[in-house]
C-alpha cells in the first residue's frame, strides 16, 4: 500500500489495519496499525503465532537485517496427508522449533514492525552478487507521487548489468527523478540505488503480479528523460553510443555522468576498451578524469583516431634453446644438491660417532667444512655467483639484444646461478654491499643497500645514498623479441622507495626521492622528488631528515659489520634449529638401521610428526625473535647503522622467511591471532593473506581485509637514517594484492586502496584509491550477505577450520621430500662414494623437483578440478579448497621446483598441467598464475619477473574469478600485473610494474605502461 494511500485511510474515527498471512497460517499472522507517517509495516506477530527471521543457514537476524520469514504457533494450518504436512511444515532446529512453515517471503526484522522486502525466489544476481529486489521495490514504492514500482536487472549490448528502477507515478504526477535518486541514495546501500525510468503503468501476468521480464529495455533515454537531439558530429555521436552501449541507456544530455548513471570501473574499463577501436590512447583514467559525456567527447577526440598500430610478429623461443634450458637444469641444480649433501655428511659423521651407524657412510670433517664453505657459507654462495656472472658476462655491455640468443642466455643462467646458490639471503645480508662491489658495481661510502644488486654489475650507488627493500635493480627486461640491458645510476644522497622498478638506463640524481611503488626510466633530475608508474615530478625532495649522522671511524664500521653479521646469522639459523629438532626426532625414529636410506620406511612413517615439530618450532622461534626484535622500537628516526635500525630490518626480514616456512597459517582463521602473537593490534573478524608488517607500528581495525603480499608500516631510509610511523587500516578497509600503507598513513575506514597501489597522506571513511602516488578511484560498494563475508554462522567456521587442517598435507609432503632426497643421497654416498653423489646430486634434486610439481597438480585437480569464471563468498568451500591447492603450490612446488624453472619450458609445461592454456615458444618467468585454468598466453609471448596474471579479486569478501589473457607475442613486462577480464592483445607490450584494469583491453601492437597503463612509446634501447 502507497504511504499516500494509507495516509487518506487513515483519517479520526477509523483504523487501517495492514496484515500478512499465506494460507498455510490460516491467511493471517501479523498486522500493522497504519497511522500514515513512517514506512508501511507487516507489523508483529497476533496472539497464536510466532514469528522469525532467518539468514541462510537458519540463524535469527540481527535488527535492521533481511532474512527469510518462518512462521510458527498454534495458527498454523494442517494437510490431511500426513506426508505432505510434514513436508511443508518441518521442523527448524536453529529455532527449537518442532514445526514451522518457511514462508519464502523476505522480510527486515525492526523491532517497529517487520518491513516486507519480497520473495526469496525474486532474488537475483547483479555483478554475480544476490540482492533483493522485492527491498528495491519497497524504496521505489514509498516514493512521493508513485503509484507503482518494479526493480529489474537489465543487461547492457556490452555484457554490463545495471539494475534499473521502473516508476509508475499517479495521474498528473511528473516525478522529479533527481530528487528520488537522491533519496534512494539515503535509504539504499549504494549497490541497490538504481537508474531510474518512468512508465505509464507496469506489465503484469494473469495472476496479477508485476512481470519484470515485459518491463521495457533499452531504455530509449536515461530516466525516461528523452534529452534534447544532440546533433553531434559523426565522430562524438560515436562516443556517445558506445557510452550508452555499456550502460545500456542513451545519454539524456551532455551533462550526463557516467558514475550517476550506473558506471562503475569494470563499465569504465569496457568502455575504454569499446573507444579503443577508433582512439587507441584512451585510458581509464581519462572516464574518471571527465566522468561527463560531453567532457569525455572532448578528451577523447583531442587524442585524435589513428590507424590501428602495425602488426608485430614475435618469434617463438627455439626449440634448441628450450632443450639446452633444460639439459642445463642437472649442473644447475647441483648447487642446491650439494648444499643438501653437506647437511647428510654431517649428520653422517655424527651419527657415526654417536649412533653406532657403521653403514653410514662418512667423509673427512675437513671436506664436510671445505663443503660448507664453498656452497652453505654466505661467503661461498655469493663467491660462486660473482664468479660465475663475471665468466658469463664478460664483454656483455647495454643494448638491446634478441631474446633466447646468447646474451639473454648469458644473463639468464648468471640469474640462475645467483638464485640457486642462494647468493642474497638473510645470513648475507651484511656482505650484499662487498658482493655487489664484486659483481662490478660502484658502491659509495655510507650507502645503504638493502635489496639485491644485478648479477651484471652495471649499477652505481653514490655516497649516503639509500635503497629500500624489494626495488628492482636487475636492469634488463624481456620486450617481444628484444631483451633491453642498461646501467642503473643512484646519485649521492638519493633514495628509492619499496619495490620500485628502476629500468635499464634510469639515473638517479643526487638528493632526489623515489617514492615507493614507482617506476622510473631515464633521469630523475637532482633534488626532485618522484613517483608513480611511470614515476612523474611531484615537487622538490624535502626529506625533512635529521642531520646526518657522523661518520664512524673504519674500525668502529668494521665493529659494526662483524655485530650486524653475528645477529643475521644467528636469525638465519631459525629453519635451521627447526629443521635440526625434526632430524633428532626422525634419528631417533631410525635408531636400530645402519643408514638413512636403510631406515627410509620408518623415516617416512615418522614424517608427520617430524613435519609438525619443524613447523611448530618454526612458528615459536619466528614469534619468539620477533618479539625480542620489538623491544625498544619507538616511532621516530633512528640511525639505520643503530641497536634499533638493525632490530627494525631484521624484523622486516624475519616476517619475510615466515611467509615462506610458515605459509600455511596465512590467509586462514588463525592468521589474526598470528599477528596478534607477533606484536600487531588486530580486530575482529579480520582477514589477512600474506602481509609484510612491522608489528609494533602496525594496527588493523575491524573487519578489514588484507590481500596477498600487502606491506604495512615499513620502514623508509634516508640520509644515513630509518624512519618507522604507525599504520593503521581501517574498520572494514581493504588493501589489495602488493597494496602499501606506508608508515605514518592508513587506509581509511570501509576504504579500499587497489592492486600495486599506496595509501594516501589523508582520504575520507569510504574513499578508494589506484595508484602510486595515490589517484581517488570513483567505486559503488557491493551489497552481500553478511553470512557468508563478515559474520559467519558457527557452522561455517568449523567447516573451514576444517578444510584449513587439510593445509598440514603440504607441510608433511614437503618434509617427506627432503627425507626422500637425504636417503637417495645416502644410498649413492654408501655404494658409489660422496664424489659420485656430487656428480649426482643435481639429477637427484631435479627428481624432487618432478616429483613436487607433480604432487602440486595433482592437489589442484583433486581438491579444486577445473575453475570457471564466476564468484564466490569468502566464507564458502570453492575458497577454502582453492587455499589448500595454493599451499601445496607454495609450500611444496615452488621451492622444490618453480622458483628454479623460472624462464624454462619445464615451468610452462608444468603451468599447462594446472590448466593453463600456453601456446609453443612462450617464455614464462613467473608461476604466480592464479585459477591457471582461466590463463591463456598466447604463442610467443612473454611474461617476466614478478609478473601476476591474476584471475580473480577479493573485494567486499567476494572472490570474484575471470579470465586473462595475453596474445600471440604480448609481452608483460616485470612486475605487471593483469586484472581479471584483462586482455594484452596480440603483440602488444605493457612496460615494467603496471596495472592492467579489471576487464580492460590493451589493443594489438601498442605500447602501454603505468597504473593504470597509459600509452607508451617503444622503448629505447640503453646505452649506459
Amino acid at each position: 500500500m502507497p504511504p499516500e494511500l494509507a495516509a487518506r485511510l487513515a483519517v479520526e474515527g477509523r483504523e487501517v489495519w495492514n496484515t500478512y498471512g499465506p494460507t498455510e497460517a490460516t491467511v493471517v499472522a501479523c498486522a500493522a496499525l497504519m497511522d500514515g507517517t513512517g514506512p508501511v509495516r507487516i507489523g508483529l506477530p497476533l496472539d497464536g503465532w510466532d514469528l522469525a527471521v532467518v539468514d541462510a543457514v537458519g540463524a535469527p537476524v540481527r535488527a535492521g537485517e533481511v532474512g527469510e520469514l518462518i512462521i510458527g504457533g498454534v495458527g498454523l494450518a494442517r494437510y490431511l496427508d500426513p506426508a505432505k504436512d510434514a513436508e511443508k511444515y518441518a521442523p527448524v532446529p536453529t529455532l527449537g522449533w518442532d514445526r514451522a512453515y518457511r514462508s519464502g517471503d523476505l522480510v527486515r526484522f525492526e523491532p517497529e514492525g517487520l518491513l516486507f522486502q519480497g520473495r526469496a525466489d525474486e532474488q537475483v544476481k547483479l555483478g554475480g552478487r544476490r540482492i533483493e529486489l522485492g527491498e528495491v521495490d519497497a524504496a521505489l514504492r514509498a516514493l512521493p507521487g508513485i503509484a507503482g514500482a518494479a526493480a529489474a536487472v537489465r543487461t547492457t549490448a556490452a555484457g554490463n548489468q545495471i539494475l534499473v528502477g521502473y516508476l509508475a507515478p499517479v495521474r498528473g504526477a511528473v516525478p522529479d527523478l533527481a530528487a528520488h535518486r537522491t533519496r534512494l541514495a539515503r535509504e539504499l546501500p549504494a549497490a541497490l540505488v538504481p537508474v531510474l525510468a518512468v512508465v505509464d503503468s507496469l506489465p503484469v501476468t494473469t495472476s496479477g503480479k508485476v512481470d519484470r521480464t515485459a518491463l521495457p529495455w533499452p531504455l530509449t533515454g536515461q530516466d525516461n528523460d528523452e534529452g534534447p537531439d544532440l546533433e553531434l558530429p559523426e565522430d562524438a555521436a560515436w562516443i556517445v553510443e558506445q557510452w550508452g552501449a555499456v550502460l545500456g541507456t542513451a545519454a539524456p544530455g551532455l551533462d550526463a555522468d557516467f558514475f550517476a548513471h550506473g558506471g562503475g570501473s569494470l563499465a569504465a574499463a569496457q568502455l575504454v576498451s569499446a573507444l579503443r577501436r577508433r582512439y587507441p590512447t584512451v585510458t581509464v583514467a581519462d572516464v574518471y578524469a571527465h566522468p561527463r559525456v560531453g567532457a569525455l567527447v572532448d578528451a577523447v577526440v583531442g587524442t585524435g583516431t589513428a590507424p590501428p598500430a602495425p602488426g608485430r610478429a614475435v618469434r617463438p623461443t627455439p626449440a634448441t634453446t628450450q632443450w639446452l634450458q633444460t639439459l642445463m637444469g642437472v649442473p644447475l641444480f647441483i648447487l642446491v644438491g650439494m648444499r643438501w649433501l653437506t647437511y647428510l655428511a654431517a649428520a653422517n659423521n655424527i651419527l657415526a660417532a654417536t649412533a653406532g651407524s657403521a653403514a653410514a657412510p662418512t667423509l673427512s670433517w675437513w671436506w664436510v667444512a671445505a663443503s660448507w664453505l664453498v656452497f652453505v657459507s654466505p661467503w661461498g654462495r655469493m663467491a660462486i655467483s660473482v664468479a660465475a656472472a663475471r665468466l658469463l658476462l664478460h664483454g656483455v655491455s647495454p643494448g638491446r639484444y634478441p631474446r633466447a640468443g646468447s646474451v639473454h642466455l648469458r644473463l639468464w643462467l648468471s640469474e640462475q646461478i645467483a638464485d640457486l646458490a642462494q647468493a642474497v639471503s638473510l645470513a648475507s645480508a651484511p656482505w650484499v654491499p662487498y658482493y655487489a662491489r664484486a659483481l662490478g658495481a660502484k658502491i659509495g661510502r655510507d650507502a645503504v643497500l638493502h635489496a639485491v644488486p644485478p648479477v651484471t654489475g652495471m649499477l652505481s650507488v653514490g655516497p649516503g645514498a639509500s635503497v629500500e627493500p624489494e626495488v628492482d635493480l636487475s636492469g634488463w627486461w624481456i620486450d617481444g623479441d628484444w631483451v633491453h640491458l642498461g646501467a642503473i645510476s643512484i646519485g649521492s644522497g638519493a633514495s628509492v622507495g619499496a619495490r620500485s622498478t628502476l629500468l635499464p638506463g634510469a639515473r638517479i640524481g643526487a638528493g632526489a626521492v623515489v617514492d615507493p611503488g614507482s617506476a622510473v626510466s631515464g633521469r630523475v633530475k637532482a633534488g626532485l622528488r618522484v613517483a608513480g608508474s611511470p614515476a612523474s615530478r611531484v615537487g622538490k625532495a624535502k626529506p625533512g631528515w635529521p642531520l646526518a649522522p657522523v661518520r664512524r671511524s673504519r674500525a668502529a664500521e668494521a665493529a659494526w659489520i662483524g655485530a650486524f653479521a653475528a645477529g643475521s646469522a644467528l636469525l638465519a639459523l631459525i629453519p635451521f634449529v627447526s629443521a635440526a629438532a625434526a632430524g633428532i626426532l626422525l634419528a631417533w625414529t631410525a635408531r636400530g638401521h645402519d643408514s638413512v636410506h636403510a631406515a627410509l620406511g620408518p623415516l617416512l612413517a615418522a614424517t608427520p610428526l617430524a613435519a609438525a615439530t619443524w613447523f611448530v618450532l618454526n612458528l615459536l622461534l619466528i614469534a619468539g625473535a620477533t618479539r625480542l626484535l620489538g623491544v625498544g622500537i619507538t616511532a621516530g628516526y633512528h640511525r639505520v647503522r643503530s641497536r634499533i635500525g638493525w632490530q627494525v630490518w631484521a624484523t622486516e626480514r624475519v616476517l619475510d622467511l615466515a611467509r615462506e616456512v610458515l605459509f600455511p597459517i596465512y590467509a586462514s582463521l588463525v592468521t589474526p591471532a598470528w599477528l596478534r602473537l607477533l606484536g600487531a593490534k588486530v580486530g575482529k573478524d579480520v582477514e589477512a593473506s600474506t602481509v609484510l608488517l612491522l608489528p609494533s607500528m602496525t594496527t588493523v581495525a575491524d573487519g578489514a581485509f588484507l590481500a596477498d603480499d600487502t606491506m604495512v608500516a615499513s620502514y623508509e631510509l634516508g640520509g644515513g637514517w630509518l624512519k618507522i610511523a604507525r599504520a593503521k587500516v581501517g574498520k572494514r578497509a581493504f588493501l589489495g594484492n602488493s597494496g602499501m600503507t606506508a608508515a605514518g598513513r592508513s587506509v581509511p575506514k570501509d576504504g579500499l586502496v587497489a592492486v600495486l597501489s599506496a595509501a594516501p597522506k589523508k582520504a575520507k571513511s569510504g574513499s578508494s584509491w589506484l595508484g602510486s602516488p595515490p589517484v581517488r578511484l570513483r567505486r559503488t560498494a557491493i551489497a552481500t550477505d553478511a553470512g557468508r563475508t563478515f559474520r559467519p554462522p558457527p557452522r561455517l567456521r568449523v567447516a573451514r577450520a576444517l578444510w584449513e587442517l587439510c593445509r598440514a598435507l603440504p607441510v608433511v609432503l614437503t618434509v617427506a621430500i627432503a627425507v626422500g632426497v637425504l636417503a637417495a643421497l645416502d644410498w649413492l654416498a654408501a655404494t658409489w662414494g660422496y664424489l659420485a653423489a656430487a656428480a649426482l646430486c643435481g639429477a637427484v634434486m631435479l627428481v624432487a623437483g618432478g616429483i613436487a610439481a607433480a604432487s602440486a597438480t595433482a592437489a589442484k585437480w583433486l581438491f579444486v578440478g577445473r575453475i570457471r569464471a564466476g564468484e564466490h563468498p569468502l566464507w564458502s568451500s570453492f575458497v577454502w579448497r582453492n587455499e589448500v591447492q595454493d599451499t601445496f603450490v607454495e609450500m611444496v612446488a615452488a621451492p622444490w621446483f618453480a622458483r628454479a624453472a623460472a624462464g624454462t619450458p619445464a615451468l610452462v609445461w608444468w603451468l599447462r598441467s594446472l590448466g593453463a592454456t600456453i601456446g609453443s615458444g612462450a617464455w614464462c618467468e613467473s608461476y604466480w598464475l592464479p585459477e591457471a585454468d582461466l590463463v591463456s598466453l598466447g604463442r610467443s609471448s612473454t611474461v617476466n619477473r614478478g609478473c601476476v596474471v591474476q584471475t580473480h579479486l577479493f573485494h567486499d569478501r567476494i572472490m570474484a574469478i575471470d579470465t586473462a589473457a595475453l596474445g600471440e607475442g604480448a609481452t608483460l613486462g616485470p612486475h605487471g600485473v593483469v586484472l581479471p577480464g584483462g586482455r594484452i592483445d596480440d603483440g602488444a607490450t605493457v612496460g615494467p610494474a603496471s596495472l592492467v584494469m579489471r576487464g580492460e583491453h590493451v589493443p594489438a601492437g601498442t605500447y602501454w605502461r603505468g597504473n593504470p597503463v597509459v600509452p607508451w612509446k617503444e622503448p629505447e634501447a640503453a646505452t649506459r
